[in-house]
């Protein structure tokens, strides 16, 4: 594809892995996020803590060694081991590999040619926080030459191009909590320059430790509510933080006239990426979700699509009161008199903020939505905030919703003011 239309590229999904705490694989994911069951649960290891807060969203329990070989579990960080199982999932879900070879490495595409670009807010937290307190008590002596290669964040994208052979450009992404989101976005504009024919793209996060967990707990960012089935409730009148959770998401997108050359089948497309910075505190959106409000309209510009050619918006509704605020009066300004025609959920209130790697397991879901033609609820949800309720959008709660649906907008914000939105279409 060198010499590709630069701006204009179609570029299509061919292959979708994720493990999060609403299921293990993409489809699990989505029948998870689907029935609508908060999977927060007091976790051992923040409770022996003695946190403030223990309340976690953890995926389903896996023997790395025994899944990715052995020897992972001590040469690799947790985050690491989370993008390697969505990443084989997907790999594999697009057929890219095939015939009797050992592994999951690339066979159907140009190793040249195919890119990863994983997006991740923190890396090997685990890493840090096991290996720091080693460093204190017993001295440098006593520090794992592993440290370095587990705890960079680029260390998962690394560790994917080595199992599958991809030697195209090789990529990691933080833009915090839009990670995931500005991963798969930067990862179309390589497919469209004609960098690549094939990239991996998606976000990974496991920061479930008690020193991130206390770190976010003295922010006041993370819920005070200790019910489990009610912490993480987005958009809500009694909202008062996130509940935080990890997981991985991981999709193959190809230009589609490669992907037509192969065979692939196509799940879905990425027909638009917008990005924008707030320009405006550390951790707060302005009162107006401004840089909100440019990061949608970019990706709808940049689909060629109206505000009236959406209707599904998988918001970020992270459950703080002041996202949730200023992401509905966003979505009120994008969409103006189309709103009421958009249908708006956030699933976190099934996953809890799985931190940069939300983005890429969301836009997995919302391409389940497109083509099932159904909007999961907003989980936890009992009253829609009067304040956001004013702003006009309509929040799907107490069940799923089906309708048909020609396109979706997902929404990823991040710390620092860096936003990132996808527009989704079957």
């Amino acid at each position: 594809m060198q010499g590709a239309d630069t701006q204009h590229t179609e570029v299509v999904v061919t292959g979708m892995g994720a493990i999060s705490p609403a299921g293990r694989g993409a489809a699990a994911t989505w029948q998870g996020v689907l029935a609508g069951k908060a999977t927060a649960a007091h976790d051992d290891q923040l409770a022996a803590a003695d946190l403030p807060v223990t309340l976690a969203c953890r995926v389903p329990a896996f023997d790395a060694d025994e899944e990715l070989g052995r020897g992972t579990q001590r040469r690799t960080d947790r985050f690491t081991q989370l993008a390697l199982l969505a990443a084989r999932e997907a790999v594999l879900h697009a057929g890219l590999h095939t015939g009797d070879q050992d592994g999951w490495g690339v066979t159907e595409a140009d190793r040249d040619r195919v890119g990863v670009l994983l997006g991740s807010g923190i890396g090997g937290a685990e890493t840090w926080a096991e290996t720091y307190p080693t460093f204190l008590e017993k001295g440098g002596s006593r520090v794992s030459p592993l440290f370095i290669p587990k705890m960079l964040s680029n260390t998962a994208a690394g560790a994917v191009a080595i199992e599958t052979g991809a030697r195209g450009p090789n990529l990691t992404v933080n833009t915090a909590c839009a990670a995931g989101a500005s991963a798969i976005g930067t990862a179309m504009a390589l497919l469209r320059s004609g960098a690549a024919d094939v990239v991996l793209a998606g976000g990974v996060e496991a920061g479930i430790t008690p020193l991130s967990v206390a770190a976010f707990a003295n922010m006041r960012a993370l819920t005070r509510n200790d019910d489990p089935t009610t912490a993480s409730r987005p958009f809500d009148a009694e909202r008062d933080g996130f509940v935080m959770g990890e997981g991985a998401g991981v999709l193959v997108l190809e230009t589609a006239a490669h992907a037509a050359a192969r065979g692939a089948t196509v799940h879905g497309r990425v027909a638009g990426y917008g990005a924008s910075a707030d320009a405006h505190h550390a951790t707060a959106p302005p009162d107006d979700g401004g840089g909100a409000v440019l990061a949608m309209r970019r990706a709808l510009d940049d689909a060629g699509f109206a505000p009236g050619d959406v209707d599904h918006v998988n918001a970020h509704g992270t459950s703080t009161p002041m996202n949730d605020r200023a992401e509905s009066i966003a979505l009120s300004t994008v969409f103006g008199d189309t709103l009421a025609d958009v249908v708006v959920t956030s699933t976190k209130g099934v996953t809890g903020h799985l931190l940069g790697a939300a983005g890429a397991v969301e836009a997995i879901i919302s391409l389940h939505a497109l083509r099932e033609g159904v909007v999961p609820p907003t989980a936890g949800l009992a009253t829609v905030d009067p304040e956001i309720e004013q702003t006009g959008i309509r929040v799907v709660h107490g069940g799923a919703e089906t309708r048909a649906l020609r396109a979706v907008l997902s929404n990823s914000f991040g710390f620092g003011g860096q936003n990132a939105s996808l527009l989704l279409t079957a």
